[in-house]
Order: C-alpha cells, then sequence, then structure tokens
C-alpha cells in the first residue's frame, strides 16, 4: 500500500477505530469508507504488484524527480510533476 496522505489519516484512523484489521481486504475497505461531513472521500484498493526488494535509490535519482514544494511545509505537502521526455537528437538523413 502507498503512504497515506498525513491529512486523511486521522479520518481514516476515526473510521476504523476498534475494529480489527484481519486482512488486506478489511483494511482496503475500511479506508475506502471513509468519509467527512466537507466531502473528504478517500479511494481504496488493493496493488497486487509485486516489486523489486533492494532497490536504491541514488541522490542523483531523487534530484531529477520533478517536484513543487508547496510554500507550507514543502517537505511534506508537494506536487510532484510529471518527468520532461529526454532531449533526442535528430540527425538527417
Amino acid at each position: 500500500m502507498d503512504r497515506i496522505e498525513h491529512r486523511m489519516f486521522s479520518f481514516i484512523s476515526m473510521n476504523w477505530r476498534g475494529r480489527p484489521l484481519t486482512s488486506h481486504e478489511v483494511l482496503v475497505d475500511l479506508i475506502g469508507a471513509t468519509a467527512n461531513k466537507r466531502g473528504l472521500k478517500v479511494p481504496a484498493h488493493l496493488d497486487t504488484g509485486s516489486y523489486l526488494k533492494g532497490l536504491k535509490i541514488t541522490k542523483a535519482d531523487m534530484a531529477s524527480v520533478a517536484l513543487g514544494r508547496h510554500d507550507f511545509h514543502g517537505d511534506w505537502n508537494y506536487t510532484v510533476h510529471p518527468a520532461q521526455p529526454a532531449a533526442r537528437s535528430v540527425t538527417a538523413s
């Protein structure tokens, strides 16, 4: 499961309070049923993909991510912008 957005976590915690988290499906269902009076809805689905373990991300890899840090707590609040396609050289034939 991806990291849960910190602003949503308190509402998710209130929704599952006291319920045993017995399976991934129960957890995903409880997260997906989370809402508040102001219209917050938390979509959730189980990611069944497999991922390589032990992968190391270099500082250069991280520096290449196009992050737009927000003014308020930019370490926590940011937008990940799409990667720009690599420049390709074109040769005349």
